[in-house]
């Protein structure tokens, strides 16, 4: 035993060198964020600003691959599947890492919390719902009685399948029991684009996509989906003061590795990541966007999910079984 303690004692006194090594000269070349949804969204702003950033601190370049489909799950399985040598990281989202993998009718080929190690979330954002301009509804109350009056004859636009936009609709959906049909898109900025159209009566918006057409009056909000009223919108209601209590859905973009990245890669673009909260040129960014920026270690990443999971694997659960 004493034997074999000494052993494990030396390896680790072997390989700290190397984890060193590795951690002082990573990167030595361009870094890849991917983005698991289509250019022109929230999560492909965040991943826009994060990598300029990253870019300017690290001084090498960071390269934004967008990887859209189903939700933001198929870009998610890109990194979960890399080699975790520390030049792939993936923009993820709550949907495809605390909801998706735990939907019985999503094929999700990746562990949230096997595959990928969590580096740390940048920014958050609440959604808004909006209508189509003729719609015949003005209030969110209106809304679900104008849907209950229609059943099925509704539809809504959302970032893909298995994205929060679908999933906050389907928990709003059971919530109130209405009856209306889903059409997703590849990213949020086609979604909004057809409620404006009217090719979709309404959608559960991320803020990003939302508040620029509601001031342009493009589009009519309704309500948003945070626990408070949003400072970019507040003559809307929140979806829990007009016909839900407690209803809260905000999402985030935070970035993860696939499992294998090496314990100092983590912990040295965490702290980039922690610094860039703070940035004022990246704040003011996420502000005209309607989001804030955040401030998480890796281990409180972990810790958010771990609760997120807890929260939505029985609602998920339950939405698949009333299908």
């Amino acid at each position: 035993m004493k034997h074999l303690a000494g052993l494990v004692l030396s390896l680790g006194i072997a390989l700290a060198p190397c984890m060193l090594r590795a951690q002082d000269a990573w990167p030595a070349r361009p870094i890849t964020f991917v983005v698991p949804y289509g250019a022109g969204g929230y999560t492909d702003l965040v991943g826009r600003v994060a990598a300029r950033y990253v870019e300017k601190v690290l001084g090498k370049p960071v390269i934004v691959d967008n990887r859209a489909g189903a939700g933001g799950i198929v870009g998610t399985q890109i990194v979960a599947n890399s080699a975790g040598d520390g030049y792939t990281f993936c923009v993820c989202s709550i949907g495809a890492i605390s909801i998706a993998p735990f939907d019985p009718n999503q094929k999700v080929g990746y562990d949230p919390l096997r595959d990928l190690a969590r580096v740390g979330i940048g920014s958050s954002i609440a959604q808004v719902v909006i209508v189509k301009k003729d719609l015949p509804a003005k209030t969110l109350a209106e809304f679900v009685s104008h849907a209950k009056d229609n059943p099925g004859k509704l539809n809504y636009g959302s970032s893909g399948a298995g994205g929060l936009t679908h999933y906050s609709v389907e928990l709003f959906q059971a919530r109130t029991g209405i009856k209306v049909v889903h059409i997703p898109f590849k990213s949020g900025a086609p979604s909004t684009a057809a409620v404006v159209t009217g090719e979709v009566d309404f959608a559960f918006a991320n803020m990003t996509e939302g508040l620029p057409q509601i001031q342009a009056g493009s589009v009519r909000g309704l309500a948003v989906t945070s626990l408070k009223r949003s400072p970019y919108l507040p003559d809307l209601p929140t979806v829990g003061e007009a016909v839900l209590p407690g209803f809260v859905v905000e999402t985030w973009n935070g970035i993860m590795a696939p499992s294998k990245t090496l314990e100092p890669i983590i912990r040295k673009l965490s702290e980039v990541l922690l610094k860039m909260a703070d940035d004022p040129e990246v704040k003011e960014v996420m502000r005209r966007a309607g989001a804030d920026t955040v401030k998480t270690t890796h281990e409180q990443y972990r810790a958010q999910i771990d609760q997120e999971i807890a929260q939505w694997k029985p609602f998920i659960q339950e939405i698949a079984e009333r299908k």
